[in-house]
């Protein structure tokens, strides 16, 4: 359980998480909704991801010429990656926890000067109570800008049924610290 919960070295914890293979003896299976495996739009984009790349790089060669393309590619995707990492390594390490759930294996804490930058998702311990819940950011100061959006989207028409631990069913084993 040590390489699953963020207990190794930084190094180690590092390349198993970016560079490792998770091959587990009985995987989950993990099945989508027949309205969404089967929408036109999901499956374009899941057929194009990559093809996506190309209106920022063009904007990037636009703007720059050679020289922005590795910056704004390239360097964006792995400061992505590492940050998503790394934020994740500190959420399940330390940090201020408000909510314990006694029936997971792995515990989470928050990580508060990551919350702007990684749109509400550092509210790590807020996710792990209430895993269904678009809405992280909880408590007064805890800046939520992934839930702003959705709401925003709401607004549009564009999302709903949108969830927030108000409409999410009691969690069991969760206990307040």
């Amino acid at each position: 359980m040590t390489r699953l919960s963020n207990r190794a070295g930084v190094w180690t914890d590092y390349a198993w998480n970016l560079h490792g293979r998770l091959v587990l003896a009985s995987p989950p299976c993990v099945v989508l909704p027949e309205r969404i495996a089967s929408d036109r739009f999901y499956r374009f984009l899941e057929r194009t991801w990559m093809l996506q790349q190309l209106p920022v790089a063009i904007v990037l060669f636009a703007l720059g010429g050679w020289s922005w393309l590795p910056w704004g590619s390239c360097a964006r995707v792995c400061v992505s990656v590492t940050g998503h990492w790394y934020v994740g390594r500190l959420a399940h390490r330390t940090g201020p926890q408000r909510w314990l759930v006694e029936t997971s294996g792995i515990q989470a804490h928050d990580v508060p000067w990551a919350a702007i930058s990684t749109m509400g998702e550092a509210w790590h311990n807020n996710h792990h109570a209430w895993p269904g819940s678009t809405k992280l950011g909880l408590y007064p100061g805890q800046a939520d800008w992934g839930f702003a959006f959705i709401r925003l989207l709401e607004r549009l028409g564009l999302a709903w049924d949108v969830r927030t631990p108000d409409t999410l069913p009691e969690r069991a084993g969760l206990v307040g610290v």
